[in-house]
């Protein structure tokens, strides 16, 4: 069975930085694509980033993340991270780890960008 937890959810001041952790168990990680969504109030899902399967580690970013927000993966561990700098308030949301080949998702974290 297929199980994704993460953690490292919280509140920050704007400009502030978090450190998001997802451990999954119950598949081959290395094979699978990882990808962070988030999700605000009222808004839709949205894919944040994607670190590609574990033999290649390309990484893919939502432009309204670029250069503030690094993906991360660690194969020994079964464990991807994301490292949110420079938070802005429009960052407030839920954040979700997903698998999409097999359409597997966390339960989510919430991370509150406040002053």
């Amino acid at each position: 069975q297929v199980q994704l937890v993460e953690s490292g959810g919280g509140l920050v001041e704007p400009g502030g930085s978090l450190r998001l952790s997802c451990a999954a168990s119950g598949i081959r990680f290395i094979v699978y694509t990882m990808a962070w969504y988030r999700q605000a109030p009222g808004k839709q899902r949205e894919l944040v980033a994607q670190v590609i399967d574990g033999t290649t580690t390309t990484t893919n970013y939502a432009d309204s993340v670029k250069g503030r927000f690094t993906i991360s993966r660690d194969n020994g561990k079964n464990t991807i991270h994301l490292q949110m700098n420079m938070l802005k308030i429009d960052d407030t949301a839920v954040y979700y780890c997903n698998i999409p080949g097999i359409g597997a998702w966390g339960q989510g974290t919430q991370v509150t960008v406040s002053s």
